[in-house]
């Protein structure tokens, strides 16, 4: 039996919602994937980069309160995410997408 990754504490409809356009199906799937590539694919589907929704995840992931993350291991965490949004721009979009973006009617973000 498989778990709605809204059954997992602090993680609602919308992260949810995100994931399922990421191919994130289930609680499971997203602990087997872990943070950082869970949050490397919900990037590639078109999620805005925010640092608070990925050290929630961390968080949440590690059994935590959402807002345990302090100094050092903050920063360290920032550290982990200005790389995951720098690989995931780094990607770029495909032409149609890039054009369809600078008018405003690209990926939804």
């Amino acid at each position: 039996m498989t778990n709605p990754v809204s059954s997992i504490r602090n993680l609602g409809p919308a992260f949810e919602a995100a994931c399922t356009r990421a191919g994130i199906a289930s609680a499971e799937d997203l602990r087997e994937m872990g943070a950082d590539a869970a949050y490397a694919r919900l990037l590639a589907s078109g999620t805005k980069p925010h640092f608070i929704a990925y050290y929630v995840l961390v968080m949440v992931l590690q059994g935590r309160p959402w807002n345990d993350c302090k100094g050092k291991e903050k920063e360290a965490l920032r550290a982990r995410f200005d790389a995951l949004r720098s690989r995931s721009e780094a990607t770029g979009l495909p032409a149609i997408e890039a054009a369809l973006d600078r008018i405003g009617t690209g990926l939804r973000r």
